[in-house]
């Protein structure tokens, strides 16, 4: 059974990246606004947090941007070919995606962060640890390869 529903923005990304980029995303400082509708008692507590958990879509991505196929990550063929939901990128079909920025300060509805792409926001949440991962972490090499050279790099470095 298929069912579905409708899911609205709560906040807006002010800042940070204005186009897309697969590398250089560190350091990039931008504001998540969350709309007026939502009283400030919401984010209470949230500056005792160092990180979020942010679910955002690819609101730049179209329906057709979807590949239901297995591809090379950024098509490199050195990595392997993999199935849609073993990406992270657009071509998801909700075109949906999780970002864990650096909390560095709340102003009234404006939470200042860093390492964030992506609006709008879908929702938010502190980031917990205990939440993350049970157990040892294992994935394969070239998601490693693919995104601990350049990825987090320091935006302001981009040559």
């Amino acid at each position: 059974m298929v069912s579905t529903y409708e899911v609205r923005p709560i906040a807006t990304v002010v800042g940070g990246h204005t186009r897309v980029l697969d590398d250089y995303q560190g350091g990039v400082r931008s504001i998540i606004r969350l709309h007026e509708e939502y009283p400030l008692e919401t984010l209470k507590g949230i500056e005792e947090f160092s990180h979020l958990t942010v679910t955002w879509r690819f609101h730049l991505a179209r329906p057709g941007d979807v590949q239901l196929h297995a591809r090379s990550p950024r098509g490199n063929t050195r990595w392997p070919a993999t199935g849609t939901f073993v990406h992270r990128n657009h071509r998801r079909p909700n075109q949906l995606a999780i970002s864990y920025p650096r909390l560095l300060n709340v102003d009234g509805h404006d939470l200042h962060v860093t390492d964030l792409d992506g609006t709008p926001v879908i929702d938010l949440a502190p980031y917990f640890q205990q939440m993350g991962p049970r157990g040892g972490v294992r994935q394969p090499a070239w998601p490693g390869e693919m995104l601990d050279a350049e990825h987090w790099r320091d935006a302001a470095e981009r040559p």
